[in-house]
């Protein structure tokens, strides 16, 4: 690796309407190094690396690519600089060929018209290169994964000779598998002298990959540290300025009825086939849904609060049979869903945090929720809701964390007996996942059954009293809490079967 930095931001400032979010952040970055930036949502993180891709103008600093100041006053201009971002939310158009989006705006002419072969020939090397060759140039975007538009992304960085590509959560949609291609690119853009600046709310990731670490909380460079001089404990202490003492909090004792208690067996629903699913949580504890994607986690979760049916099967509350037709049904009955996509599915971004934490309750029962809306600022605060504009701020200005406690309390002031917690963590930062942990360790206290789903095994080993394991639309078996990851993975694989037969 190189000693002289490839990439150098001096004195880093930027505002917006007046509030600071960053304070004269320094950052170095050197040929085939990977620098890890993390922090809290809210740190600056994005900021900073939408300043080096030229999407926002510093106010103040300077940025060097090998000794040379440069200015970016657009992201075209990075690019030509040597400077590519792969965000988090793809640029890609769906319609078009792989090739056709790697070189979308500069496409290769051959006598006035698009030469699509060139392109495609082109692109197929770039693939190559990166040992991906079982993508095709003409294949449709629409028509592949989200790793597979994650890897168009970054060819199409690589297309522009970038030197430098910075990352947003790029596993943060990805399945464990899909982690580990990923993990092979970024090997490969080390080995060619690309410098890579990488952030992740991921604590593993950050210490499979990274060299250096860069810390950043409230605008301000915390320290840059190597990452075999840090320890996971000690990096969380400096992200969110207090120690932790355990990432999962302990099991608290029950202090209500045991009142939610769901029994749910299904089959179809969604695009996965369930086969006869039996699952039980009761209330006072946490469950733990594991299997890998595509497995049928969602397409439960979807089952059960109505929003797909499914053939055949029973779903029972408290005892009480109910038909969750659909999801208004469903939240009569006692039950919350917090999607796994909360852009998408859990919030209404252009409204104010108060009509999005009344979202649920106004349209169940607009006429007589006053009683239980008049809770939702209480809610908020317990949630400890950072929002700088209060609760008439629109949420899409939030950061992810502080979206997702949105979107909890959405649920909370339906006072559900059943919560449904798919992905919780995805996109937030230790901090604000600490805040999820102790929700859900409080709520299955009060004596309410919580479904978790999560692709993230240590965490629902770390959460869940009871794991329930599916591989392919079937339950492939039951663990306790605390079961180790190779004996979760061997039943969500298939691999315990096999060994059995």
């Amino acid at each position: 690796m190189n000693t002289a930095p490839l990439l150098r931001m001096t004195g880093i400032d930027k505002s917006f309407l007046g509030v600071r979010v960053l304070h004269g952040v320094d950052l170095e970055l050197r040929s085939g190094e990977l620098h890890a930036l993390v922090g809290e949502n809210g740190a600056g993180k994005s900021t900073l690396m939408k300043v080096l891709a030229g999407v926002h103008r510093p106010d103040g600093g300077r940025i060097e690519i090998d000794g040379a100041e440069v200015s970016f006053d657009h992201p075209s201009r990075a690019r030509r600089a040597g400077v590519s971002t792969v965000f988090q939310e793809f640029n890609l158009l769906p319609e078009r060929t792989v090739a056709q989006n790697v070189f979308l705006g500069r496409e290769i002419l051959s006598r006035g018209l698009v030469d699509d072969r060139a392109m495609e020939r082109t692109t197929a090397e770039l693939l190559d290169d990166l040992g991906l060759e079982g993508i095709s140039p003409r294949t449709r975007v629409r028509h592949l994964s989200v790793a597979e538009q994650q890897v168009v992304e970054i060819v199409k960085a690589l297309s522009h000779d970038a030197r430098v590509i910075s990352m947003d959560e790029p596993t943060a949609a990805l399945a464990d598998h899909e982690v580990e291609v990923l993990y092979r690119i970024i090997a490969r853009l080390r080995e060619r002298g690309v410098g890579v600046l990488y952030v992740s709310h991921r604590l593993k990731e950050i210490f499979d990959l990274a060299d250096t670490i860069t810390v950043l909380k409230d605008g301000h460079r915390v320290d840059t540290v190597p990452a075999d001089d840090i320890t996971p404990a000690d990096l969380v202490r400096r992200m969110v300025g207090r120690p932790v003492s355990s990432v999962f909090p302990e099991r608290l004792e029950p202090h209500g009825e045991h009142v939610g208690r769901v029994r749910l067996a299904v089959s179809g629903g969604g695009n996965t086939r369930l086969d006869g699913i039996d699952l039980e949580v009761r209330g006072g504890e946490i469950v733990g849904l594991a299997g890998l994607q595509g497995s049928g986690r969602t397409e439960i979760a979807h089952a059960l609060f109505g929003v797909d049916r499914f053939t055949r099967g029973e779903v029972h509350v408290d005892g009480r049979r109910v038909d969750p037709r659909s999801p208004r049904r469903a939240i009569r009955a006692g039950l919350a869903l917090v999607t796994e996509d909360r852009k998408a599915q859990g919030l209404a971004l252009e409204q104010s945090v108060t009509a999005n934490a009344r979202l649920v309750l106004d349209a169940v029962n607009p006429f007589g929720s006053a009683r239980r809306a008049a809770r939702v600022p209480g809610l908020l605060s317990s949630l400890e809701l950072v929002a700088r504009g209060g609760p008439r701020q629109e949420v899409r200005y939030l950061s992810g964390g502080n979206q997702q406690k949105v979107v909890l309390a959405k649920w909370l002031v339906t006072d559900p007996g059943v919560m449904v917690l798919d992905e919780p963590t995805r996109g937030i930062d230790v901090g604000a996942k600490q805040a999820v942990y102790t929700l859900m360790r409080e709520l299955a206290a009060a004596g309410v059954a919580v479904l978790l789903i999560s692709s993230e095994l240590p965490e629902l080993i770390g959460m869940s009293d009871r794991l329930v394991v599916l591989d392919d639309g079937r339950v492939a078996g039951e663990l306790p809490g605390g079961s180790d990851e190779e004996t979760v993975m061997a039943l969500a694989t298939g691999a315990a079967r096999e060994a059995v037969s």
